[in-house]
């Protein structure tokens, strides 16, 4: 055990070292400006490294039959491992022959690699000015062993820290990360199996398919056919080029060698998707909120339902696309809880369609500093019409008003609400200072209103400083008052 741990800790800091002397390299090149420009640019070429090894495992396999997904002459082996070949000639192979090459790639045939690559490479661009500093950049990734499973274990640790560097450059676009407590409660408490497809219809890097399957591999020695079938269980959807490029390399890296990813706009994809063939058992995601969807989509939708408010568009889809029975978790901000015209149209959909049998209030600031506006999980299942919710609240530490990006949620924060939420089948609840019990009549009769408060529970405003109150009240109400003028432009329509 201790040779192993030594292994490993020598693994992480020699890929430590060649990451870092890789964005040294990238700093120094005058066409790339920021971690979103490195980021990428790293991710296609680890990508291209990777899916090069892949290919040699498969050439030695198939034998006589095999035949490859790339040229000879595209392939990484024989461009990036010719050492002669720089400056810029390089620079002209990779960005008018190569990248070219491999966004053009496709094929009829279901399950081929070369529709992988061709959605993967689809306007990727190569930004790097210098070619010998490019060179410089393949020979830092030629180090990287991706036939090695410490080096691969090692790398989708070292990728993980990148992608929260890149959440915090990438400002209004950070809504494709979800803090990975988030994420890890949310899949165990989801309580997946082997056998079950697995729907994220926003998956940005792939953080909860990423989660799924470790959770689903853990301590699990799996046949070919099993991990298989298990990586085609593990479905995504990404709409931007940029996090469709991320999940994809997250997932090969933490041993999803076949991601099942589509790079589509998920609304328009599940609109167009009908039928029982196409439902699935488990859906986790966090849907884009906030943001206003194409118009031609949401008049897609039934009469009714027609917003351009992504989160409500998400939930009536997530709604139907689960088989009978099937579950979901779903994080969604506090105005979809309480929100009037097609908001409350919406929960009474979800209320009678499916059980929805908790509500997890999650405190403020954990998404900041995206967005101030607090968020919750929401977790039903299509088996009937709701009888009863159960709300937890979760608290944060003592002495905490909420969190920051530089004081971020801790997954032991939850242990508590995991504790409390009795197994698999809910078993043995209790109402306590954070969990509290409401009927459906009592929801019913506010008009399907979810935003329920904790009960006889005193206010502590009075304890904190006004200044504090008015900024976070202030950062509230535009953003709601965002909402509602969405809203507002919604039921006009409907008029």
């Amino acid at each position: 055990m201790a040779k192993a741990k030594k292994q490993d800790t020598s693994s992480r800091a020699r890929l430590g070292a060649v990451i870092k002397s890789a964005r040294d390299i990238m700093r120094k090149d005058a066409g790339l400006n920021g971690d979103l420009d490195r980021l990428p640019l790293l991710s296609w070429l680890l990508f291209l490294r990777a899916f090069d090894a892949l290919e040699q495992e498969r050439e030695f396999t198939e034998d006589d039959h095999y035949r490859p997904a790339i040229e000879p002459e595209y392939q990484w082996r024989t461009w990036a491992d010719n050492e002669d070949f720089t400056g810029a000639d390089l620079l002209k192979f990779v960005n008018d022959e190569l990248l070219p090459y491999l966004s053009g790639l496709k094929s009829a045939e279901k399950g081929d690699p070369r529709n992988v690559l061709g959605q993967v490479f689809d306007g990727v661009q190569n930004r790097m000015a210098s070619g010998y500093l490019f060179r410089d950049l393949v020979n830092q990734i030629r180090k990287i062993d991706f036939t090695s499973s410490d080096d691969i274990h090692t790398m989708a640790y070292l990728y993980e820290s990148l992608l929260k560097e890149v959440r915090d450059a990438a400002g209004d676009s950070g809504e494709f990360y979800t803090p990975r407590p988030v994420i890890r409660f949310m899949v165990e408490q989801t309580f997946l199996e082997l056998g079950e497809s697995i729907l994220d219809p926003a998956c940005g890097t792939g953080g909860f398919l990423v989660e799924a399957y470790t959770e689903l591999s853990k301590g699990k020695k799996l046949g070919i056919v099993h991990e298989t079938n298990l990586w085609r269980n593990l479905r995504g959807i990404e709409k931007k080029p940029l996090p469709y490029l991320l999940c994809m390399m997250n997932l090969i890296l933490h041993g999803v060698t076949e991601p099942s990813i589509l790079h589509a706009n998920a609304l328009q994809l599940m609109r167009d998707e009908t039928g029982p063939s196409s439902q699935v058992h488990v859906i986790l995601t966090n849907p884009p909120f906030g943001g206003e969807e194409e118009a031609s989509i949401a008049k897609s939708f039934p009469q009714g339902y027609q917003t351009r408010e992504t989160a409500w568009l998400f939930l009536h889809e997530v709604i139907r696309k689960l088989k009978p029975n099937g579950r979901c978790a779903i994080v969604l901000p506090n105005g979809a809880l309480f929100g009037e015209g097609i908001g409350t149209k919406l929960r009474k959909k979800l209320l009678e369609e499916c059980n929805l049998h908790t509500v997890v209030r999650l405190p403020q600031g954990i998404f900041a500093p995206y967005t101030q506006i607090p968020a919750n999980l929401l977790f039903f299942e299509k088996t009937g019409p709701t009888k009863e919710t159960w709300f937890y609240q979760i608290d944060p530490p003592e002495g905490y008003k909420g969190y920051a990006k530089t004081r971020p949620m801790r997954y032991e924060e939850f242990a508590e609400c995991a504790d409390w939420w009795g197994g698999k089948d809910r078993a043995d609840r209790a109402e306590t200072d954070n969990a509290w019990r409401v009927p459906i009549a009592d929801i019913v009769s506010a008009e399907y209103n979810l935003d329920v408060p904790r009960p006889n529970t005193d206010d502590d405003l009075s304890h904190r400083p006004p200044a504090e109150l008015l900024k976070e009240m202030i950062a509230t109400e535009r953003e709601i008052l965002e909402l509602l003028v969405s809203l507002q432009g919604d039921m006009e329509s409907e008029r």
